[in-house]
């Protein structure tokens, strides 16, 4: 096999199948823009799902990177270095934490922060305080552990014996928390708005009623920010919308703007738990990572950006519901900040990706959350002229769609 020339077809020649890429290869970016190999443009919804927070190739953001490229790349932990103790400084200034963890990755993040909650429990309470209560629907990563706290069954069949000590609840029920949280629960673990479960947001009385079971029982309560977090919401992060404070909070995705990072952020009490040894990363703490999230922090914490992604947001709901008003496609629409998803009618259910097919044929990149809905998370700072047109060819893509029915 030639390794000159590549294509989508070389994916399924040389890469493991767990993936199914769109029929499109796309080799540069700039802005919300896309163009594949055939020189084609795309207006990109997408943003690496909301990775990309400041679109792709951000000047400051290749600046940060080219300029941390010429002095250190690497060292591992058995040193520190400047880029991640800068990166430190800026979240504890910035959020209710006072320590932070550096991974390479949303679930590396959660796997850290869930070891922490064990531990924690265990040190303070003894062996029985080890139960993880997560919510149905939830997705909080595909290493065994996070996946098995997460809420969706189909992504842990065929991997089990998974590990034991974890329980599932439906969301936005409190019900149903209070039956199951006891004092052998070490932690619950949340998204503010569930991502990859459908964008279903937490009900404001309910976020505040599992803070406060929490406390009664002596429980970590853990916020899952990897898709919210980073600006996605209209804040740094969602819990700061919603008047709860966690004491561990993840962080991943939009916080490297594409670089991989992630981080685990918690109160230095809880911290110690994580003694000497207790936990590791070879890459962790990387100085590439965090010069460039450094740099992507200054940038999304500015207020005017806070400020637009909401303008922004306004722009591409009302977009989305004046489709629905002439293309009767949506059962609703729902999210905050630009993680907004917009639910297929009961007649449309599963065809999500018929969706996305059809927009990319007519240059517009989206995503799904789930078989039924149209997720759309695109940068940040994506141009409203932008917005307009991706809107206009997404509706042609749903007439198209129609029309063939």
């Amino acid at each position: 096999m030639s390794t000159g020339q590549v294509g989508r077809e070389t994916f399924d020649e040389v890469m493991v199948p767990n993936y199914n890429p769109q029929a499109i290869v796309p080799v540069r970016g700039e802005g919300s823009r896309l163009w594949d190999q055939e020189g084609r443009e795309y207006i990109d919804f997408a943003g690496g799902i909301a990775v990309n927070a400041l679109g792709h190739c951000h000047p400051a953001l290749v600046e940060a990177l080219e300029t941390q490229g010429r002095k250190l790349w690497h060292l591992s932990n058995v040193y520190t270095n400047e880029p991640a103790l800068k990166l430190a400084q800026q979240l504890t200034q910035k959020t209710f934490a006072e320590r932070v963890f550096f991974a390479n990755s949303g679930a590396e993040a959660n796997e850290a922060a869930f070891k922490l909650a064990r531990k924690y429990g265990h040190d303070h309470h003894g062996e029985g305080k080890f139960e993880i209560i997560s919510f149905e629907q939830s997705f909080h990563g595909r290493t065994l552990f996070t996946v098995t706290v997460g809420g969706q069954l189909k992504y842990r069949q065929g991997f089990e014996p998974v590990p034991g000590g974890v329980t599932h609840v439906p969301y936005n029920d409190i019900g149903a928390l209070k039956k199951a949280i006891s004092e052998r629960t070490c932690a619950v673990v949340m998204e503010p708005i569930q991502g990859e479960g459908g964008v279903i947001p937490a009900d404001p009385l309910f976020a505040q009623q599992v803070r406060q079971l929490c406390d009664d029982h002596q429980a970590l309560l853990i916020y899952d920010e990897i898709q919210t977090g980073a600006g996605r919401t209209g804040h740094l992060y969602e819990y700061m919308a919603m008047g709860v404070t966690p004491d561990i909070l993840t962080s991943a995705k939009g916080l490297g703007c594409g670089f991989p990072i992630g981080a685990m952020l918690t109160r230095a009490d809880i911290a110690e738990s994580f003694g000497f040894g207790a936990h590791g990363s070879t890459f962790g703490g990387n100085p590439l990572g965090c010069a460039v999230a450094g740099r992507a922090l200054e940038l999304i914490s500015d207020p005017q950006l806070l400020v637009g992604v909401g303008e922004r947001h306004d722009q591409l709901v009302e977009g989305l519901r004046q489709i629905n008003s002439r293309q009767r496609i949506f059962r609703e629409i729902r999210g905050k900040g630009l993680l907004i998803g917009a639910e297929l009618v009961e007649s449309w259910h599963g065809q999500a990706g018929q969706f996305l097919a059809a927009a990319r044929e007519q240059g517009v990149l989206l995503l799904m959350a789930g078989p039924n809905v149209l997720r759309f998370t695109p940068s940040l700072i994506m141009p409203q002229g932008d917005i307009s047109e991706g809107l206009a060819k997404l509706e042609t893509a749903i007439g198209r769609i129609k029309a063939s029915e």
